[in-house]
């Protein structure tokens, strides 16, 4: 991603922050829609009308020739999974990841969530995951690198025994989806763009119960874990400010 770090003014983080605002109440209410028997498709429909009455637009949709408005990656899918038409299992762990495009201004976040009762390796997976997620955001402070985040987040997670999946990485954010900085989930602390105020990036780690390697498949788009492990993601779209990271995508 060789392109200039695009600072924004406070008008333009209030804007994406009023994106975030209504992807974190459209997360609220997919939280409480989420038990055994729904499928990834009835969410996917919901998120789709449920932007549309909030005057938002799913930035997904469309994207490279990306047909839905979310992803929905289940079990040790690890991310970029098709909505389907199939239930979800007791016992699943579900992972729905989108984009909110406001007048133009944007906010990514990705939650994973629990389909009723699931193992104790499924919930300490999503705890850590979760918990590694706001270990790199401790980070995100001016003057730091990026690479202090992601040495924060693959420290934690492999110390508590878990790995951290390479290819896919959290991004800067703005009137575009994918803009500098990268924001990778692992590496050396002390390396990468100086952290500055008015910066706005994504953090999205995601772990593995098993070894951190992940294959395409071949839709093209959905990725999953190599050993048949679960995977999960937590993200949050973050604006650097003089009183440290502010999160867009707060749930409340």
């Amino acid at each position: 991603m060789n392109q200039l770090i695009k600072i924004k003014n406070p008008e333009q983080i209030e804007r994406m922050r009023r994106a975030g605002v209504i992807l974190a109440s459209c997360h609220r209410e997919i939280a409480k829609l989420i038990k055994p028997g729904i499928s990834t498709w009835e969410i996917d429909e919901f998120v789709e009308q449920y932007l549309a009455e909030h005057s938002a637009i799913p930035e997904q949709k469309g994207y490279m020739g990306y047909k839905y408005a979310t992803c929905a990656s289940i079990n040790d899918e690890v991310c970029h999974g098709f909505p389907r038409k199939a239930q979800l299992l007791e016992g699943d762990i579900v992972t729905i990841d989108m984009v909110v495009n406001l007048n133009g201004w944007l906010a990514d976040s990705a939650w994973s969530y629990a389909v009723g009762k699931i193992s104790p390796d499924a919930k300490r997976l999503l705890k850590l995951t979760k918990e590694s997620l706001y270990q790199g955001i401790e980070k995100a402070q001016i003057g730091n690198r990026i690479g202090d985040i992601s040495h924060a987040i693959q420290t934690f997670a492999e110390a508590n025994g878990l790995s951290v999946v390479r290819p896919f990485i959290g991004h800067g954010i703005g009137s575009k989806m994918h803009e500098a900085p990268e924001v990778p989930h692992f590496g050396p602390a002390g390396k990468g763009p100086i952290i500055q105020e008015g910066m706005t990036f994504t953090i999205e780690p995601m772990l593995n119960l098993g070894k951190h390697h992940v294959q395409l498949m071949s839709d093209g788009w959905t990725a999953k874990t190599v050993d048949g492990s679960l995977s999960a993601q937590y993200e949050h779209t973050l604006a650097i400010t003089a009183n440290g990271p502010i999160i867009l995508t707060d749930q409340g």
